[in-house]
């Protein structure tokens, strides 16, 4: 059976360049802070992947500082800016990532949460009413949390203005842009973000490692301590194989940037069937990410659906891979409106870097017979 993979915003193949880059950086010796020849080798290695990182998303010269992944990258930029900016507040939008909440909540401080209109987007007014007449000096120091793009709808998110009402009432702005670098322009200096992350296996590089972006001259301080590596500002060795691979993942993004309305049409294809079918889709009346699709299912279960689907050798997900194997609704799309029959109805299908028509012509082939099946034994 041919398998067609259409879960890449859980985590995208790797790159078949990136997995040769890896494999070749490990199979030399030296340690990245060494001086001597072998340590040189892997030093450049490192720097020449910070400048593939920086060249991606238009990063400040020194702003790039390699971390673990994504949640790593998050947990750093909530608890690194605690004691430089005496933060005793966020706010956090209500279709967040679960990792941010969960990170924010050990930090100690307040928490708010921004609430989500029914399109998918952020309610920005919420955030304008709510910080009309905030004080940094009577009420602490705060941060926005906002996404760039949702991981389960794929709605691109408003960060430039949000970044602006945090700047206007005087706090920071942190954007997790995990789900868009790759997939479609992000650039640092243009969203506002004072701090960013991102990760390099939602877009062909490896697992495992990921990267935290900061504004210039941000104070940030460090969660990870003991030496003097990134800077000073995240200590452990550098895990170079995977740093490389980050970077030319990275350098090799441009081709998928290029194909961006191409992924488009998938998608839309794929969209329609669905909806001729009877499904309603998330989403649909903001800019999504290209490759993103959810959608609901009246009467036919996200886990069934993601079953079925697999047993036809197609692969999606039922919500978000991080909290598989839990029955409670998707967050996400109760913060939009949907009742608790939408939410656990909800699948999500997304295309990338090496999805083909094959792959969407798969999809439309399989779903809405399935859905039909389903219908026709509740008639």
């Amino acid at each position: 059976m041919t398998r067609h993979y259409l879960d890449h915003n859980a985590t995208a193949p790797v790159r078949p360049e990136v997995i040769d880059i890896v494999a070749e950086t490990m199979r030399h010796d030296g340690n990245s802070l060494s001086v001597h020849e072998e340590g040189r080798r892997a030093h450049k290695a490192l720097e020449d992947a910070r400048e593939q990182v920086r060249a991606l998303v238009n990063a400040p010269v020194n702003g790039v500082i390699f971390t673990s992944g994504g949640t790593e990258s998050i947990h750093y930029a909530l608890h690194g800016v605690m004691k430089p900016h005496k933060i005793k507040r966020f706010f956090i939008s209500a279709i967040e990532h679960a990792a941010v909440a969960a990170n924010a909540e050990t930090t100690g401080a307040e928490i708010e949460i921004i609430p989500a209109l029914p399109s998918g987007l952020v309610d920005l007014q919420w955030l304008k009413d709510r910080l009309k007449d905030y004080d940094v000096d009577r009420d602490g120091g705060f941060m926005i949390c906002l996404m760039f793009a949702n991981n389960e709808t794929g709605v691109l998110q408003p960060v430039a203005e949000a970044a602006a009402i945090a700047h206007d009432a005087g706090g920071l702005f942190f954007c997790d842009a995990a789900q868009a670098v790759g997939k479609v322009p992000v650039n640092f200096v243009m969203s506002g973000a004072d701090i960013m992350s991102f990760t390099g296996h939602k877009f062909g590089g490896p697992v495992g490692v990921g990267a935290l972006v900061a504004g210039p001259n941000l104070p940030l301080e460090p969660v990870m301590r003991g030496g003097g590596h990134e800077s000073n500002r995240r200590a452990g060795t550098h895990n170079v194989p995977a740093i490389a691979g980050l970077g030319l993942a990275c350098e090799l993004a441009q081709q998928s940037l290029a194909r961006v309305n191409e992924i488009s049409l998938l998608r839309n294809r794929m969209e329609d069937a669905a909806i001729e079918a009877g499904a309603k889709i998330w989403g649909a009346s903001e800019e999504r990410l290209p490759g993103t699709l959810c959608l609901s299912a009246d009467g036919f279960s996200g886990a069934t659906q993601l079953m079925t689907m697999d047993l036809s050798g197609i692969a999606v997900s039922a919500g978000t891979a991080c909290s598989s194997g839990k029955t409670k609704p998707s967050h996400v799309l109760t913060a939009m409106g949907a009742s608790e029959a939408e939410a656990t109805s909800a699948i999500r299908v997304s295309l990338g870097w090496n999805s083909t028509a094959e792959d969407a012509d798969a999809f439309i082939e399989t779903w809405p017979k399935a859905y039909e099946r389903i219908k026709a034994k509740a008639a």
